[in-house]
């Protein structure tokens, strides 16, 4: 850190996931917890011994950097409140921010030390888009960190799901792992609050594959699924 206060950071780790687009990303951590991805360490901490005691806790803690975002602004519209409303970025979690960072809370599946490249951690849960560059790691430690009494202002709860229909089992072209996790994903409603033409046609990148879905009302039906 310098005498004015400027700090420099480097990755420490890189976030590798199935979702590689903004559009479809989960708006918060931990809203669709069967979403998978792994930690894989940067060049210069591939040391197993900087993870030694970390098999002792669940969940983590990743402090990221918005890749995909270079600007800021003091005020920002939430789209829980429909884009109408402004608000200040510091009371929101808003990825227009003087520093680009996100805090992310992810639950540890598996660690593995001898990796292809150096050691990985598998996580469930995570709001990351595939090549994310992570800053830190610290364990979630839940009588220190849980806050069951805290209020949370203008979100009070998680927005109510979609009911994912695919009337042509098209999702059966994935693993089952990753059916249930692009269900999850699609059963948070990716589309702008503002958008609720039940006719308009979206895509959503997962993995390799294209999504085209609309939704009516309450549901999302799957309408075509390419590689």
């Amino acid at each position: 850190m310098s005498e004015t206060g400027e700090l420099t950071l480097h990755p420490v780790a890189w976030y590798q996931g199935d979702l590689k687009e903004k559009f479809g990303l989960p708006r918060q951590s931990g809203l669709v917890p069967q979403l998978a991805g792994k930690i894989i360490m940067a060049e210069g901490f591939r040391r197993p011994e900087a993870l030694r005691g970390l098999e002792g806790f669940s969940h983590l803690w990743l402090l990221w950097g918005f890749s995909k975002n270079h600007t800021w602004s003091p005020t920002v519209r939430p789209p829980r409140l429909g884009g109408n409303t402004r608000l200040g970025v510091f009371a929101t979690r808003s990825p227009f921010r003087p520093n680009p960072l996100g805090l992310s809370l992810v639950e540890i599946r598996e660690i593995r030390l001898e990796g292809p490249q150096g050691p990985e951690i598998w996580v469930a849960g995570a709001d990351l888009l595939d090549g994310t560059p992570i800053y830190d790691l610290k364990p979630y430690v839940p009588y220190a960190d849980a806050r069951p009494e805290a209020r949370s202002g203008f979100a009070p709860s998680a927005d109510a799901q979609l009911t994912v229909e695919d009337p042509q089992g098209l999702l059966e072209a994935l693993p089952q792992t990753q059916q249930e996790a692009l269900r999850g994903v699609l059963a948070q409603d990716p589309r702008p609050h503002y958008q609720k033409d039940p006719e308009r046609v979206y895509g959503l990148r997962f993995d390799r594959w294209n999504v085209k879905f609309r939704v009516d009302g309450n549901t999302l039906w799957v309408e075509k699924l390419e590689e």
